[in-house]
């Protein structure tokens, strides 16, 4: 028995490992992306650009939220900064459900692991998405219960959104130089260090759940009723499946390979991904920004939104000819490590890791209030008592300079 209980987490931590070669590539990449556009486009911005409503805010938060590429909860925390200061709340979601759903590392990952196909559908689901969440909004937020929220969130305290890991916006011709990419590499460690617990869970999840048999998968979602039944069906458990594995981001996208192979269709496993930002630890944050009721309505918008979006792809995709067919074998999704192209490709992205990471360590200083790993080149200083310290912002800068003449030693971003 304990022979047997060893063997299989020895299997599942195997199919876990295989699963992260698969993928590191496709992470590193997207990570490197991301880190360019966010040294183009700082997160400060964002917060000036959103104020008000209409389509046009709209249109620009999610812009600016794919831009972002956030994980679920930087992405709440960053909506809810957006949303303090005066934007709508239809832009709020527009930015959360861009900066999760249309970014660099989930399209990369998707690819690798499932191909063009539903990497295409997820990017198409993440535009129905907040198209469908424009119409609904006011069904479920009035605009009473909007300025109730809005004043909720005005008196949480939610800490502050981190902008950029330098001080300004990088120009176009900064990438020929040094400091240009450190710029990028203090951006890209920020967010590894942001998303990395997420992507691991995934992985592990995955890799234990690549064990299950059809059965389990069979017994969640149906498989073989009517077409319609079928994606209504799998597309209203995708997300509660998501609600309690708790796994947002990035890091769901392995577990989505195993339910695509385990037979669930194309809506289920798109509403599966979409629900990144309807797990129970966020639907807890939600509550903590905007009160009870607020987050109730929230969540309830989100899974309307997120199962009507998913139908809507899965039709439109059958419409088109353009559905995925091809569902990989376990021992396709857990392959061994062996020399070829994923080999090549892993080999270039760990060494692109390594110089990322070491100018950030050559260049960098940790926010002593937040953590944040930021350039001292372009990063808010303070002098105290002979010594140098580097912040990511003004807001920690000014924390730290209270919380020293005070006599406090080390002040938290959030207290």
């Amino acid at each position: 028995m304990v022979h047997a209980v060893v063997a299989k987490l020895g299997q599942g931590l195997s199919n876990s490992f295989e699963m992260a070669w698969q993928v590191w590539w496709a992470l590193i990449l997207g990570f490197t992306i991301s880190a360019i556009v966010q040294a183009f486009a700082p997160r400060r911005r964002i917060e000036r650009a959103l104020g008000g409503g209409g389509l046009r805010p709209i249109a620009l938060a999610t812009a600016l939220g794919a831009a972002s590429s956030s994980c679920s909860y930087a992405a709440v925390a960053i909506a809810r900064s957006l949303f303090e200061r005066g934007a709508s709340a239809a832009s709020a979601l527009a930015f959360q459900f861009a900066s999760t759903n249309l970014v660099f590392e989930l399209g990369a990952v998707l690819w690798a692991l499932l191909g063009w196909r539903f990497t295409l559908a997820e990017f198409a689901g993440g535009f129905v998405m907040i198209a469908v969440m424009s119409v609904l909004v006011r069904a479920f937020i009035d605009p009473a219960a909007a300025e109730r929220a809005r004043i909720h969130a005005r008196r949480a305290a939610a800490g502050h959104t981190h902008n950029s890991a330098g001080s300004g916006p990088v120009p176009l011709r900064a990438l020929a130089t040094l400091d240009g990419w450190s710029d990028v590499a203090h951006n890209f460690r920020n967010d590894v260090a942001m998303l990395w617990r997420e992507i691991a869970i995934g992985l592990l999840l995955a890799g234990f759940a690549g064990l299950l048999g059809d059965r389990v998968f069979a017994a969640l979602f149906l498989h073989h009723a009517a077409p319609v039944p079928r994606a209504l069906e799998n597309a209203a458990v995708g997300p509660l499946v998501a609600a309690l594995t708790s796994v947002c981001s990035v890091g769901n996208v392995p577990l989505a390979a195993v339910l695509w192979s385990g037979g669930v269709g194309l809506a289920g496993v798109l509403a599966f991904i979409f629900a990144d930002l309807i797990v129970l630890p966020i639907v807890a944050v939600y509550r903590r920004y905007y009160g009870a009721a607020a987050a109730v309505r929230l969540t309830a918008l989100m899974f309307a939104t997120i199962v009507i979006a998913a139908l809507i792809v899965e039709l439109g995709f059958a419409a088109l000819g353009l559905t995925p067919h091809a569902r990989p074998a376990r021992s396709a999704i857990f392959a061994p490590v062996h020399f070829g192209a994923t080999l090549v490709l892993d080999l270039l992205a760990t060494a692109l890791f390594v110089v990322l990471i070491s100018l950030t360590v050559l260049r960098g200083a940790r926010d002593p209030v937040c953590g944040m790993q930021v350039d001292r080149g372009r990063a808010p200083r303070l002098e105290v008592a002979g010594s140098t310290h580097y912040f990511c912002s003004t807001h920690c800068r000014e924390r730290f300079a209270d919380a020293t003449a005070g006599g406090v030693e080390s002040p938290s971003c959030a207290s």
